[in-house]
Order: structure tokens, then sequence, then C-alpha cells
């Protein structure tokens, strides 16, 4: 992976937020891309329980300042970075008082999800990509993980298409088994049709589910990964019945080879 640029768009990192199969593999598949030399960056939300101070994270203002429209509504982006202790790799939080504030990730102390999640997705695709015009950082590859994070394929290939900079760019997403019960926002498909994406390509958001919302970002990836040993059987189904590279599960500890060979053979190739 020498020299290649890959961008590691997550909805949870190690070591800002606790293990997971996400936060892990969104550290370790980066750290493994560096030491062979890669390029790297990894994007995921500043949420409001992840310590500043701690992690010193600190506000990037050139990056900062712009106003991303949400459903008619400007939000402003804040870009705050960090650095991960001795891997001498760069964090970029995607930020906003009104999304992010909250002491809290995807759910309140309940269990709920946050009415405004899908309001969440769709800034923080946005402001990634947006982030990443203005580092001026093109990828070739552009791995995808967590359902918050599951827009970011559709905005790419959509809201984005016309854009240069990601025109040789390759999105790989990986599918988990972290799901959640019930829906999003019922309304969550008029908030994505206000920027201007074609109504065919969204059908599913329809009944924004966890499966409808994977099934969103699969059908606009260019490879997938299958991130736990056991998914949803719609999805394993969903992903037996695509003709695009798909990688079967394989665990932190025997992940690093098959993952290169997929990167250079299966989605750049």
């Amino acid at each position: 992976m020498k020299d290649k640029r890959i961008l590691y768009v997550s909805s949870e990192v190690v070591p800002y937020l606790p293990e997971t199969e996400i936060s892990s593999m969104s550290f370790e598949a980066p750290k493994m891309v560096n030491k062979q030399g890669g390029q790297i960056r990894i994007f995921m939300p500043r949420y409001g329980n992840i310590n500043e101070r701690r992690h010193q994270l600190h506000e990037v203002i050139r990056l900062s300042g712009i106003n991303l429209v949400i459903n008619d509504l400007d939000m402003p982006l804040i870009i705050k970075v960090a650095s991960i202790p001795k891997e001498r790799i760069q964090v970029y939080f995607i930020d906003n008082e009104e999304y992010f504030k909250r002491k809290a990730t995807l759910t309140d102390e309940d269990g709920k999800l946050f009415d405004d999640n899908d309001e969440r997705a769709i800034f923080f695709a946005k402001g990634v990509i947006e982030t990443v015009k203005k580092l001026n950082w093109s990828p070739d590859i552009i791995h995808v993980n967590g359902w918050l994070a599951s827009l970011l394929p559709l905005y790419l290939k959509e809201f984005y298409k016309n854009e240069p900079l990601f025109t040789e760019s390759k999105i790989v997403t990986s599918v988990y088994n972290q799901s959640f019960d019930g829906t999003l926002d019922k309304n969550m498909i008029n908030k994505v049709k206000f920027d201007n994406v074609d109504e065919s390509k969204i059908e599913s958001l329809v009944n924004p589910t966890y499966n409808n919302l994977m099934k969103i970002a699969i059908d606009h990836s260019d490879a997938l990964i299958k991130g736990s040993s056991d998914l949803p059987q719609e999805l394993d189904d969903y992903l037996g019945a695509t003709d695009k590279p798909v990688l079967d599960y394989y665990p932190l500890e025997d992940f690093a080879d098959q993952y290169t060979e997929f990167y250079n053979t299966k989605v750049l190739d």
C-alpha cells in the first residue's frame, strides 16, 4: 500500500470511544496501511462524550467556518484534529454544536435513538467531503465504517458526482452487525431529496431501518467487506446477490494480509 492514499470514515474509532468491532477495525486498518507506507486520513464525529482535553483535540480554523445546508437550514461546520499517541496518525473530527454537543453518541440514557440521527448522518457525510476538498487531498480508496457514515457513498456518487477530486476514488464499505431497532426519522428521504438526490436511488429510505441504510451504502460502493462474522440475514443475502467484490469476515488477528490483498487486487485493480 506504499504511497496509496486511503480515507477512513468511521462512526467510531479507538481510543476516542470504547472498543467495538467498528472502533477497533477503524484504528487497526489505518495503522496497518500507515506501517506499509500508505498515506491515511481518519474522520469521525466529535461526539460530546469524547474528552477533548485528555485527547488533545484542537480546532483547525482554516478548515472550519463553512456552513452546510441540511434540510434548508445552515449548520456551521467545525473541524477539530488530534493525533493518536505513538502512531503518528491524525484524526479529523466533524463537529457542530447542534448535532454533536450532547454527552452521548447515538442514543440517549434510555437507549433511545436521537431524533436527529438522520440529519447527523447527512451532516457527517457532507462535512467529511467538504473538509477533504479543503485539504485538496484525493484519496485512492475511501473506506466507510458504521451506519452513521453510511450516507457517504451515496453523497459521493450523487451529490458530489461532478467533484474532480474524487473521480478516481474507489469506495469500500464494511458491513457490520451493529444495528439499531426501529427506524430513523421517517422524513429522512425528503431531507436527502432536498440535496437533489434522485428519489429512485433512495427508495428504501422511505423506511430508514438499519438494513435499508446499509443497502444504500452497498448500492453506491465499489467493493464491500463483511465486518462481522454474523450479519443480519437480509444483508447477508443482499451482499450475496451483488456483482461487486466482497471480502469475507476476518477477525482482527488475521485481517491485515486479507485487507491488503483485497485493496490491491479487487479495489484498485
